[in-house]
């Protein structure tokens, strides 16, 4: 199952995507410049192999749902998430607004 909903912080509207797969669930929270995802996702791919794209993410870890994923710290960034003064320990929801 897939679920696809807003979720507001500080009056700007984000889009929060969670995927129900077996054994796992992949969060993910965006805006229009950028994301955070739960622990699936692969910083270091994003920052070695697809460098030319200059993804702006930001990974969490332990985290089961979408308000987790905002309240977490983020265990790493993108290189491209850095220029904005995103870094890894920042909360979930704090990184978001920097990546209006």
């Amino acid at each position: 199952m897939v679920t696809l909903e807003p979720v507001m912080i500080d009056n700007h509207t984000f889009t929060a995507v969670t995927v129900l797969l077996p054994k796992t669930t992949l969060l993910t929270v965006s805006s229009d410049k950028g994301y955070i995802m739960c622990g699936a996702l692969d910083v270091d791919l994003l920052n070695a192999k697809l460098k030319d794209r200059e993804i702006i993410a930001g990974r969490a870890v332990g985290v089961r749902t979408i308000e987790q994923l905002l309240e977490a710290p983020l265990e790493s960034v993108t290189l491209h998430a850095e220029t904005l003064g995103i870094t890894p320990g920042m909360k979930g929801k704090d990184a978001l607004l920097k990546m209006l």
